[in-house]
């Protein structure tokens, strides 16, 4: 039985924000969005941010211990759904902090750190990044794909391909093609697939 967070209220607020905005990422994701929902949805991802901002100047990583598990994730969850790369990097520096004190998972930082690879142009080492196109979905550039594997154990994520199959599943796509996005590459995320 893990102990009782910290701040209840902060990890409740966290929570609270992940479990209202998950319905509009499924949807985004999907590509099953109006331009108003759009403008809407990105609201709500900047206000969460700017929340997220506001708890790692005050806090650092809101980790396990602050305000537990699953506060962890859904501050995790934020991050990764913020889309400024300041904030990500930033956020990515505390949380690797936060897994060397054993108060969060390394697989966290690894999708958070591969965020800030892509967002930064760069490959990314764990291969939890992905893109939807009219073709099908598509891992994004990934840095020595020999050892994508070894990396991925190593940070207690599954091997590329069973996380490739999730996400299919996931998806609800066949494993040939994903179904067409207007033409418009869009970055995926999804987080307890990959």
């Amino acid at each position: 039985m893990s102990p009782q967070p910290q701040l209840p209220i902060l990890a409740r607020d966290l929570i609270t924000r992940v479990q209202e905005a998950a319905e509009h990422w499924s949807r985004r994701i999907r590509n099953s969005v109006d331009a108003v929902e759009i403008g809407q949805f990105r609201h709500v991802d900047h206000a969460n941010a700017h929340f997220l901002e506001l708890v790692l100047a005050e806090h650092g990583w809101p980790g396990h211990r602050l305000v537990g598990v699953d506060g962890c994730r859904a501050a995790w969850r934020i991050a990764l759904h913020a889309d400024r790369f300041d904030l990500q990097r930033a956020a990515a520096h505390l949380l690797h902090r936060a897994v060397a004190e054993d108060d969060a998972p390394a697989w966290q930082w690894a999708h958070l750190q591969d965020r800030t690879l892509i967002m930064g142009a760069q490959a990314q080492e764990w291969g939890t990044q992905y893109r939807i196109t009219p073709t099908g979905v598509h891992r994004c550039p990934v840095r020595e794909p020999a050892g994508l594997d070894t990396r991925r154990a190593a940070v207690g994520l599954p091997p590329a391909a069973i996380a490739m199959a999730a996400l299919l599943d996931r998806l609800a796509v066949s494993r040939q093609a994903a179904d067409p996005t207007d033409g418009v590459d869009a970055l995926l995320l999804l987080a307890g697939a990959a």
